[in-house]
C-alpha cells in the first residue's frame, strides 16, 4: 500500500514538474519571441529614423573617435569658463562663474530692459532652447535650471564680445591671460550656445546694432581678416559653425538642391564627369612629392592666394616650366591647434551635413609641410605668419592635426592631379631643378653672366686675332 502510495506521489511530483518546465518553457520562448520581434523593429524604423534627424546639427559632446586623444582635456574642455550645459557646475570653473555674473550684469544694464524681461524670453522658448542641444547633455536639468544657465551664458557672451571688440575690459578690471584664454573656451564644441539664444538677447537690447558689429568684428581676425567683418547671409547654429563658415566663405554653407545636382553633373570643382573617370583611372589619391622643398625643386613656387577662405587653392602656370601654388594666409599661434581640431570634431559629429572642408584643408596644408624648412617657406612666401615659436614646432602642429584625418578626395582634387602631372614630367622638373640648383641665388645668375660675358669677349678677341692676321 506504503508503495503504491509512493509510486502515485512520484508519478504527480514528475507530472507536476513537467508541466511547469513546458510552461517555463513556452514563457521562454514567448518572451524570445517577443524580443526578437522588438529587435526586429528597431532595425526596420532605423532608415526612417535616420531621415528624421534634426535639419541642424546639435549641440553635443566630441565624437568617441577623438575622446581617445592624449591631450583631450587641453584641446576640447575649456580652460578659464565652461559656457552651456556639458562642463556647467565643475569646481575648476567656478572662478568664470563669477566673471559670468559681471559680464551678465553688464549686459542687462547697457540693454536698457529690466532682467526679469531678459529671462522671461529665455524661460518662454526653453523648449525650442533645449531642442538645440543632445538630449543626454541637457536631461540633468528641469526647464527653469536650463533657462537661468542659458540666460546668464548668453548675456556673458555677448558682453564678453562687445568688450573685446571695443577694447573695454579694463574698466571690468578683468584680467589679459582670463580674456585671451576666455576667447579660446568661446570656440569649443563642447561650450557653444544656440545662435538663436544670443540672437534673441541681441534682439531685446537697445545696442542690438552695436553687439551685432561686435560679433562680426571679433570674428574676423580668426579668418586672417582683421579689416573686413564677417557679414552673416544666414543664421549660424553657434559661434564655431560661424568661425568655419567665415572660414570657408560661401563653400561653408551646406548644398542646396541646385548645388547637389550641380556636383552631381559635374563635380565639386565643376569637372564633366568624363574627366572625373579619366582622373580617377590615374590614381588621383596618389602624390609623390613629400613637401613645399620637393615642390620648390620641382618649379613649383608658393604664392599667397588673393583672399582669405580656405578654399582659394589654386595650381597656376607662370612661364616654361615653373608654376605656381597659391595658398590663402593663415597665422599660426597657441589658439591655432584647438582651433582647428574643434571645428574638424564639429564636421565628424555625425547629425552635420558638411563636404569636410576643414579636415580636407588641414589634410592638404599636411602634405606640404615636413619639417621645419617646409615651413620657413611658407613665412618667405608670405602665407604662414608665425606667432606660436620655432618653425619645428608649427611642422610638428600640422603633422599631429593632420594625423588619422580622412579628408574629401574631391576637394583640391583638381589642384593635386596637375601638381602631380607637371611634378611627373621629367623634362620641366629637370630644368627646373637646374635653375634651382645653379641659379637660386642672384650672386650665382651674375656669376654666370660673368662667364658668358668672359666667353663672349674671348671669342671676339679669338675672331678678330684671326681676322687680322689674314
Amino acid at each position: 500500500m506504503e508503495s503504491c502510495l509512493s509510486n502515485a506521489v512520484t508519478r504527480e511530483v514528475c507530472e507536476t514538474s513537467r508541466g511547469a518546465t513546458e510552461e517555463a518553457q513556452v514563457h521562454s520562448i514567448s518572451i524570445e519571441t517577443s524580443t526578437l520581434e522588438a529587435r526586429f523593429e528597431t532595425v526596420k524604423k532605423a532608415r526612417e529614423n535616420a531621415k528624421n534627424h534634426s535639419p541642424s546639427p546639435k549641440i553635443q559632446k566630441v565624437i568617441f573617435l577623438l575622446r581617445d586623444e592624449k591631450n583631450f582635456q587641453k584641446y576640447y574642455e575649456p580652460r578659464v569658463v565652461s559656457l552651456g550645459p556639458i562642463h556647467h557646475g565643475k569646481e575648476k570653473y567656478q572662478l568664470g562663474e563669477g566673471y559670468k555674473r559681471v559680464l551678465t550684469s553688464e549686459f542687462v544694464n547697457g540693454s536698457g530692459k529690466e532682467i526679469k524681461d531678459l529671462y522671461n524670453k529665455i524661460e518662454e522658448n526653453i523648449k525650442e532652447l533645449r531642442e538645440c542641444f543632445e538630449e543626454e547633455v541637457t536631461k540633468k536639468y528641469d526647464d527653469e535650471a536650463l533657462a537661468w544657465l542659458l540666460f546668464v551664458d548668453g548675456c556673458a557672451i555677448l558682453q564678453y564680445i562687445y568688450c573685446a571688440a571695443n577694447d573695454l575690459f579694463k574698466q571690468l578690471d578683468i584680467k589679459t591671460d582670463s580674456v585671451t584664454f576666455g576667447q579660446q573656451d568661446l570656440f569649443l564644441l563642447e561650450n557653444q550656445l544656440p545662435y538663436r539664444l544670443l540672437k534673441w538677447l541681441m534682439g531685446l537690447s537697445k545696442m542690438e546694432k552695436e553687439l551685432r558689429v561686435s560679433i562680426e568684428t571679433f570674428v574676423a581676425p580668426h579668418c586672417m581678416d582683421k579689416e573686413k567683418r564677417i557679414s552673416m547671409d544666414k543664421e549660424p547654429v553657434h559661434l564655431l559653425d560661424l568661425l568655419r563658415t567665415s572660414l570657408l566663405g560661401c563653400h561653408g554653407q551646406p548644398p542646396d538642391a541646385r548645388q547637389k545636382q550641380k556636383k552631381k553633373d559635374q563635380g565639386c570643382h565643376g569637372q564633366p564627369r568624363d574627366a572625373r573617370q579619366k582622373q580617377k583611372k590615374k590614381d588621383q589619391g596618389w602624390q609623390s612629392y613629400r613637401n613645399v622643398q620637393e615642390l620648390e625643386a620641382a618649379g613649383i613656387h608658393l604664392k599667397r592666394g588673393s583672399n582669405i577662405y580656405l578654399h582659394n587653392i589654386s595650381f597656376r602656370r607662370k612661364f616654361l616650366f615653373f608654376r605656381h601654388l597659391y595658398l590663402p594666409p593663415i597665422t599660426v599661434d597657441d589658439s591655432t591647434r584647438p582651433k582647428f581640431m574643434n571645428l574638424i570634431a564639429y564636421e565628424m559629429c555625425l547629425d552635420f551635413k558638411n563636404d569636410f572642408e576643414i579636415t580636407s584643408y588641414i589634410s592638404f596644408l599636411d602634405s606640404l609641410i615636413d619639417e621645419a624648412n617646409d615651413v620657413k617657406m611658407l613665412r618667405k612666401a608670405r602665407i604662414l605668419h608665425n606667432f606660436l615659436g620655432s618653425d619645428e614646432e608649427v611642422a610638428k602642429l600640422f603633422n599631429k592635426i593632420g594625423k588619422d584625418l580622412v579628408p574629401n578626395p574631391d576637394i583640391y582634387q583638381d589642384v593635386k592631379i596637375k601638381i602631380q602631372e607637371f611634378y611627373d614630367c621629367k623634362c620641366t622638373t629637370w630644368m627646373a631643378q637646374f635653375v634651382h640648383d645653379h641659379f637660386s641665388s642672384p650672386w650665382m645668375i651674375l656669376a654666370f653672366c660673368g662667364v658668358l660675358l668672359g666667353l663672349g669677349l674671348t671669342a671676339a678677341q679669338t675672331w678678330f686675332a684671326v681676322k687680322s692676321s689674314q
